[in-house]
């Protein structure tokens, strides 16, 4: 496991050299797996729950904020524009600010502003507006390096809400989840300095999951939830490496991200499709199982702590959902938080950090033995579902009015992690 975690290490630093410990540049943070790398987090919380640094107005939009090197980018709607926007990480002051007119209008939920978190790589930012603006801006200045109109190039309809698949960076490529019309525009490789097409691949209408990847077996695989498949690709010509069924047809949506533990891969999606188990072979993937039970998660990507998936079971709109740790090899259940409601996730210093989308953040043990809850707090008092970002002790969270920046870190010695393997 332990040389596991160091290859995944290695991986992303040749592929993103400049990224430091603490840094949160992407989707999930660092290793796009909701893990935060070197953090120190307290274990209790004052009265009144964590220091709160800083916080700001912001507009419409469910997209988390990234961090690199003290600079936050922060993406979000505000009225007729959609704008980037560089802050100060460690006090909240602005740096600069890009913005676009839009003029997207919810249907199925109200939420008119960005889903896509910002990409932050080598100097750059990457964003993926929800009517399927693609730019990539400087990240020092704001200047606009390049943009794409992918709605009018490949053809894409605004879907339930609009465009909800953060991109990717595989080997100096990025990969979106277009969902195009256009012959084979399911998924489109990007040139990182000029935006031009470079390849296409797949007939299959985007899903709001977000891709992965993983070097297995010699190679670099770029793994897709779309709206009915789960694909693994390779990201230097696109050519399909494997592909599962994974989803239905009608009102239903993919939206949690795949989990890539060892050589196994992870799924998960509510509406009926449940949860899917498979295997990296040297050739090809090999589905182990499929089953509703005993994760069903909405859109809550699940944490991998020690071989076993701690997530999300259950849907936000339709009963209550409940928190559960599983071991997918058996599908036996560790332990399950009955109605605990639905929230998003990350582990830091061998803890979870838990946003409710009622609001309330909790810190609890990363245990594989029961759930151990160590603080609550009630945050915001509304609809909270931007994926929270943790860096340098600090951490980011927001609803549709408000960012704020709360200390979690502590001055004590950093703890030992459990092993990851993916």
């Amino acid at each position: 496991m332990r040389i596991l975690q160091g290859i995944l290490l290695l991986l992303i630093l040749f592929t993103n050299p400049v990224c430091q410990a603490g840094d949160w540049p992407q989707i999930l943070g660092p290793y796009r797996n909701a893990h935060a790398a070197d953090e120190t987090i307290a274990a209790s919380w004052p009265a009144g729950g964590p220091e709160l640094k800083w916080q700001r107005p912001v507009g419409s939009g469910f997209a988390g904020v990234a961090v690199f090197q003290n600079t936050l980018v922060l993406f979000h709607r505000v009225g007729d524009q959609e704008i980037v926007e560089a802050l100060n990480a460690g006090t909240g002051e602005p740096i600069w600010k890009q913005s676009a007119p839009v003029s997207y209008r919810g249907t199925f939920n109200p939420n008119d502003g960005p889903i896509a978190v910002p990409l932050i790589h080598n100097s750059r930012v990457y964003t993926y507006g929800i009517t399927g603006r693609l730019q990539c801006l400087e990240l020092k200045t704001g200047k606009v390096v390049w943009s794409r109109d992918t709605h009018k190039d490949f053809q894409v309809s605004d879907g339930y809400f609009g465009v909800g698949s953060t991109p990717i960076i595989v080997e100096e490529k990025l990969l979106v989840n277009v969902g195009g019309k256009r012959k084979n525009a399911g998924v489109v490789a990007f040139s990182l300095d000029k935006g031009f097409t470079l390849w296409q691949a797949l007939q299959d209408d985007a899903s709001y999951s977000s891709p992965t990847s993983a070097f297995r077996h010699g190679r670099f695989y770029a793994i897709f939830i779309t709206r009915l498949h789960l694909t693994g690709l390779d990201p230097k010509n696109g050519n399909v490496l494997f592909q599962f069924p994974f989803g239905k047809r009608g009102p239903t949506v993919n939206g949690a991200d795949p989990v890539v533990i060892g050589n196994n891969i992870f799924a998960t999606a509510s509406y009926g499709v449940g949860g899917f188990w498979g295997q990296i072979e040297q050739i090809g993937t090999r589905e182990i199982w499929r089953s509703e039970k005993p994760m069903s998660s909405q859109y809550t990507t699940p944490i991998e702590y020690d071989g076993k998936l701690i997530g999300i079971d259950g849907r936000q709109d339709i009963g209550t959902a409940r928190l559960i740790c599983f071991d997918p090899q058996t599908r036996k259940v560790a332990w399950s938080e009955n109605d605990f409601g639905y929230a998003t996730l990350l582990e830091a210093d061998n803890k979870l950090i838990i946003m409710k989308t009622d609001g309330t953040l909790v810190l609890a043990e990363a245990s594989l033995d029961a759930y151990k809850e160590l603080a609550s707090e009630q945050i915001f008092h509304s609809t909270t579902r931007a994926l929270p970002a943790l860096s340098n002790g600090l951490l980011y969270v927001r609803d549709s009015k408000t960012l704020k920046c709360l200390k979690l870190g502590s001055d004590a010695p950093v703890t030992p992690e459990k092993t990851t393997t993916n």
